[in-house]
């Protein structure tokens, strides 16, 4: 009997170890912007006379640590990219470097359907479309025809093994009517739901509704808010992401049924200065993709929110600057000069903590502040010098959970590697185990995303 026990024992062990063998954890950090406006005031502030230019780097300059910190950020660009004349409210046209900056700090992508999609008729709707396909920004929400939304509707974004489907729709475009063949996606339940089939035939492991909606100015969610998060919810959506009113409205994450919702983020940046209007949040979701045995399950494993301000330096130059409360509520360099303005940011952290911290579930400001460096590592899987290579390595995808990216050389040649890991020795570990089938596998460092060659 004793006997038999043992052997029952030394099973389960065996048992329970190749469980562990066959299950694969990988994780993904995304960020949410709110509504990224260009005033005729930002514009004016952003303009260089000496060289005929605009120039954002500035207004986003203390961001990059906290973009840097996460996977995949994602804003609301509610204007056009028009071109000249350069307008702000109420038909807005910002000057392209306003993206530029974007990028350079890292802003991933960029959802455009909402109420000011059309300020400047089809060739703004259009010419929007071609800056960001330009700078190669993943983009979702407003479309040249049906052909291009058919095309590429729902968007795929794939980071760090996840394959995930973002979907953008707007309550209106301010009576303006979009000019076909233009697409700019309605708030229309059926053609939601029919989206969100769409996205789960094509088998992401989460979905995300970005929402143009609400009533501006106010900072509680309106019935009509709240029904179509749960029409979401109930069709697949894990994540709604809400923008429009240009003040914050709770957020709410629902543990037990592994969705999250944000009524408004409020004003990434904008000229708006009116109390409540100065400033927004930025939601961090960290998702966590557990494969075991080939079957994957996703879950939201953390949610916090970060505040952030747009400060409005003094004449004679003036400038809008970002500023992440984090970085800033302890600052002891008096970088915010005048009274006025130190006034309006107590004021705006003290009214956002308040209402946030009344009425959001189960997710928390994050007070912490990035580094200016994040290092992470990744595995570098193979190098391919012919286009026969690069697709042999490619029909492999499935075999990588934690995904596979590359970059191109200077050499032509193209370089492989996994997606991020926060730990050397995880990544030490997951090269071990891939050398079997890809003897050249080895862990190298990676400083501010930038991929070695």
């Amino acid at each position: 009997m004793k006997g038999k026990a043992l052997l029952i024992l030394l099973l389960l062990w065996i048992f329970a170890a190749h469980n562990v063998a066959a299950q694969d954890t990988t994780r993904i950090s995304l960020l949410f912007l709110g509504d990224i406006m260009q005033h005729e005031t930002q514009i004016n502030a952003a303009y260089n006379p000496k060289t005929g230019k605009h120039d954002y780097t500035n207004c986003f300059r203390f961001l990059k640590p906290y973009f840097q910190s996460a996977d995949l950020t994602i804003g609301n660009l509610e204007l056009t990219l028009g071109g000249k004349p350069y307008t702000g409210y109420p038909q807005f046209s910002a000057p392209d470097e306003l993206v530029y900056a974007l990028q350079d700090v890292g802003v991933d992508v960029l959802v455009t359907a909402n109420n000011h999609s059309v300020d400047r008729r089809k060739k703004g709707l259009e010419r929007t479309i071609r800056v960001l396909d330009s700078l190669g920004i993943p983009h979702t929400g407003t479309f040249t025809d049906t052909v291009e939304r058919m095309n590429d509707y729902p968007l795929l974004l794939h980071r760090n093994g996840f394959r995930l489907a973002l979907l953008n729709y707007t309550y209106g475009t301010n009576g303006i009517p979009v000019t076909k063949p233009n697409v700019v996606n309605p708030i229309d339940t059926v053609l939601i739901r029919k989206d969100l089939m769409r996205a789960k035939e094509l088998n992401p492991d989460a979905t995300i509704v970005f929402m143009h909606w609400g009533n501006e100015y106010q900072n509680q969610p309106t019935k009509q808010q709240r029904q179509l998060a749960e029409f979401c919810f109930k069709h697949g959506a894990q994540l709604v992401i809400g923008a429009h009113p240009h003040v914050l409205q709770p957020m709410e994450w629902n543990k037990e049924q592994n969705q999250l919702v944000v009524y408004s983020l409020g004003n990434f940046v904008s000229g708006q200065r009116p109390r409540y209007r100065d400033g927004g949040a930025m939601i961090q979701v960290d998702l966590k993709k557990i494969i075991h045995n080939g079957v994957s399950v996703t879950t939201i494993d953390t949610a916090n929110y970060r505040l952030q301000w747009v400060y409005r330096t003094t004449l004679p130059n003036r400038e809008f600057l970002v500023l992440p409360v984090s970085t800033f509520e302890n600052d002891t360099t008096g970088f915010i000069k005048d009274e006025v303005s130190k006034v309006a940011f107590k004021t705006f952290i003290d009214d956002s903590r308040t209402l946030l911290g009344k009425y959001n579930k189960n997710i928390a400001e994050l007070k912490t502040v990035p580094p200016d460096t994040v290092t992470t590592f990744v595995v570098r899987v193979a190098k391919a010098s012919t286009s026969a290579d690069v697709y042999a390595i490619l029909d492999q995808l499935e075999s990588f959970p934690f995904g596979l990216t590359s970059k191109q050389n200077d050499d032509r040649t193209t370089v492989f590697y996994t997606g991020k890991f926060l730990f050397r020795e995880k990544a030490e570990a997951y090269a071990m185990r891939i050398r079997a089938s890809w003897p050249q596998a080895e862990v190298v460092e990676v400083i501010n995303d930038a991929l070695p060659d």
